[in-house]
């Protein structure tokens, strides 16, 4: 693999640099350069400004808008907004259920859902695990039975991620109990405001409402809102979350972290030096920087296989892996950098324009909350363990 850019990838890197520079709103920049609460409108106003100049859909092909851009140009993209401080993009309709649409979908679920997707006019969430079914999705329980042109959902998904924001949310149901379990799944694409659906928060340790329980009672879904084939979601399903996973690397984001991990060890004082030279401790940002660098390249080969379209294989399982890992031993290092300032969690005191004291150095105030909410990295998408299940027997067939 030829790992130099070339002089058109060049050009393209300083074509979206300049576009970030007059399209980033400076509020916005400043929450995520420094770990603060980000609300619903931060992430559409970004969306938008994409979205305004034809990049709203950066993995997208043209004919459903997107830019078609190759491979590099993607990760060019990926990595500049993500330095810049731009707020990552939700996946959920961008990166999840509209591949699956332009895949799966009919013509007619592609011109509903699509557009409005790209634009961020409507914002959607995952319905995938239940309280009985994390992993091990073939087993969810929420049923969708045939009543003529509708579909009568009941049943419950938890761990919703911004379900409370919601207008529409993709979902695994069961629609036949007599078959093998991945035989009997559908996707339904179902309208949050439908009769009978109820959201409830659930609060992470680290104080948020970033999840949620949502409950279905007799929820009527039209028929047309069936992906593909019926009892076919499994192979939906599988296809979705290859696509996840990959994006659950987040290679830009731990980039940025960790440039800001060595910003923070570069103030930090120990034994009167920078603790940015202590032997041990920029041994460990170096573990980081190996791995990542590594991480990085496999990423660049499962992109390219994308543009050869290829479904994401056992690949995404290694990016989703090591990605999860380093982005959590980031939040381990900086929270050990600051010690005891580090331990307080007040939300308060993340939230934009707070005006009160802080415990510490103002960059340590977000380190407790960011380590408690990246311990979910290694859990969703796909818990870690199952991850390595799929490189056993699929890699290394065990």
């Amino acid at each position: 693999m030829n790992l130099n850019f070339s002089e058109q990838d060049q050009i393209f890197r300083q074509e979206v640099r300049a576009f970030i520079a007059r399209a980033l709103p400076a509020d916005i920049q400043h929450k995520v350069v420094n770990g603060l609460i980000l609300d619903r409108d931060d992430y559409v106003r970004w969306q938008q400004a994409l979205h305004a100049q034809g990049w709203g859909g950066s993995s997208w092909a043209t004919e459903f808008g997107g830019t078609g851009w190759s491979a590099v140009q993607k990760y060019i993209f990926e990595e500049e907004v993500a330095a810049a401080g731009a707020p990552r993009i939700i996946p959920f309709g961008v990166k999840m259920v509209a591949p699956v649409i332009m895949a799966f979908g009919s013509p007619a679920q592609q011109q509903r859902f699509l557009p409005n997707i790209l634009s961020g006019e409507e914002w959607w969430c995952q319905g995938y695990s239940e309280p009985g079914s994390g992993s091990d999705l073939a087993s969810v329980k929420t049923t969708a039975q045939r009543d003529g042109d509708y579909y009568i959902v009941n049943g419950q998904k938890t761990w919703t991620t911004q379900a409370q924001y919601a207008d529409w949310i993709f979902c695994l149901v069961r629609t036949d109990q007599e078959v093998k379990p991945q035989r009997g799944i559908s996707f339904l694409l179902i309208d949050m405001k439908m009769p009978g659906i109820s959201v409830r928060p659930i609060i992470t340790m680290d104080g948020a409402h970033e999840v949620n329980e949502v409950w279905f009672d007799q929820v009527r879904v039209p028929t047309e809102n069936l992906v593909g084939e019926e009892n076919a979601g499994w192979t939906y399903a599988k296809f979705l979350l290859g696509h996840e996973r990959t994006n659950i690397a987040g290679i830009g984001i731990a980039k940025r972290e960790l440039a800001r991990l060595k910003r923070i060890a570069s103030q930090e004082i120990k034994n009167g030096k920078p603790l940015i030279q202590d032997p041990q401790f920029s041994l460990r940002i170096a573990q980081i920087q190996v791995d990542l660098t590594a991480l990085e390249i496999t990423n660049l080969r499962v992109l390219s296989a994308e543009e050869q379209r290829k479904t994401p294989g056992p690949e995404a399982s290694i990016l989703k892996i090591k990605g999860t890992e380093i982005q959590q031993a980031i939040t381990e290092l900086m929270t050990q950098a600051v010690g005891l300032y580090a331990l307080p969690l007040r939300r308060d005191a993340m939230a934009a324009g707070y005006q009160g004291e802080h415990a510490g150095p103002e960059y340590a105030t977000s380190l407790a909350a960011n380590y408690l909410n990246m311990r979910k990295l290694s859990i969703y998408g796909g818990s870690n363990e199952i991850q390595k299940n799929i490189i056993a027997q699929m890699i290394l067939g065990l």
